[in-house]
């Protein structure tokens, strides 16, 4: 049962299994075990945070292609709720619609990009994701009667899924149409996930690595390179704009800076390294810690600068003003102690 579940995938190591438990039991009982709209918040970003970071690592991790397009089409989806939201009302329909139309614009822009770019090698098709994406972006800021500009939009969702629709209360949390969103993103990511999953893991996957790790043998033995690249693109895309879909959901509002800034980018690359490349449990254990440091750094170091004040320098090198730096000084560890990531290390431990 459970290798059909993991598309027969097994973790390979005790402890990764373990931290994969703690993190799936952690996300399916954050509203009881962790209240609070801060938790829940962190709980949600987690959720689809994976996802995103999973589906740039089909791309990344399993067939080798660098690209820094990815929030373009994560923003895709996010727009495409917002837009629908705000000229079809606060129904269900609205957000099905502009699901399925992010989905479809990311797959096709991926397919144009892919027919047009994939040809050429490395840094030179990053580039020009880079121009691409970096050309939406604009274009999205400028385009203020309908995107709403700098200034994003804000949209209405259905009332079932906002914190006005109540009917109880259990282990003393409120039970709500937050609530019930919650659980929307929680179950629609944990699909998603198991979905690409099953892709990686399935011949489609194997030809991807294939390609990957040489995609002149892979050619050579009849395999269509540039057709299966511009594939996984399309797909990797298409999941991406679901995921920004959902956050849309959640947030309740889209903009510029919360769904198309270059910072995501550079945070997905960020999880993607953490966790480990190549591998979809690298984005569980990536998107979580990077999420929770983002979140929670800042606290802890205050709390920390707070204990030691009767130290010298110490209080401010621990100042929550310098989170950032600590966040990075974290980063370069994390990969200077594991350079296959945290699940390379993890099964290569084993």
């Amino acid at each position: 049962m459970i290798d059909t579940i993991l598309s027969g995938d097994r973790p390979r190591s005790m402890t990764l299994a373990a931290l994969l438990l703690i993190i799936l039991v952690g996300l399916a009982l954050a509203p009881f075990l962790f209240p609070g709209v801060r938790s829940l918040e962190t709980a949600a970003r987690i959720c689809i945070f994976i996802v995103l970071v999973a589906s740039y690592d089909l791309l990344l991790g399993y067939t080798g292609i660098v690209s820094f397009a990815h929030t373009m089409f994560f923003g895709l989806g996010a727009y495409g709720v917002a837009l629908t939201s705000v000229h079809m009302g606060r129904g269900f329909d609205a957000l099905a619609v502009g699901t399925v139309a992010g989905a479809l614009a990311a797959a096709v822009l991926a397919f144009v990009i892919g027919l047009l770019s994939l040809r050429v090698r490395a840094i030179f098709f990053a580039m020009i994701t880079l121009a691409v994406a970096s050309a939406v972006a604009v274009l999205v800021s400028q385009l203020s009667q309908i995107t709403g500009g700098e200034d994003g939009l804000n949209y209405l969702i259905p009332r079932e899924l906002t914190p006005a629709f109540r009917f109880g209360e259990a282990f003393g949390v409120k039970l709500n149409g937050r609530l019930l969103a919650y659980y929307l993103v929680f179950g629609a990511c944990l699909l998603l996930f198991l979905l690409l999953l099953r892709v990686v893991n399935s011949p489609f996957g194997r030809v991807l690595e294939a390609i990957r790790e040489n995609d002149f043998r892979a050619e050579a033995i009849g395999y269509r390179v540039v057709a299966y690249r511009t594939l996984a693109t399309c797909l990797s895309a298409a999941v991406a704009a679901v995921a920004g879909s959902i956050f849309a959901i959640w947030l309740r509002y889209v903009g510029p800076d919360t769904t198309l800034s270059f910072s995501i980018m550079l945070d997905i690359l960020l999880m993607v390294v953490i966790g480990g490349m190549g591998t979809m449990y690298g984005a569980v254990i990536g998107a979580t810690l990077f999420v929770l440091a983002q979140n929670y750094l800042q606290t802890l170091m205050g709390s920390a600068s707070d204990a030691t004040s009767a130290l010298p320098l110490i209080p401010d090198l621990l100042s929550p003003d310098r989170w950032m730096l600590w966040l990075g000084v974290l980063f370069v560890l994390s990969v200077y102690f594991f350079p296959t990531g945290i699940v390379g290390r993890l099964r290569g431990a084993r």
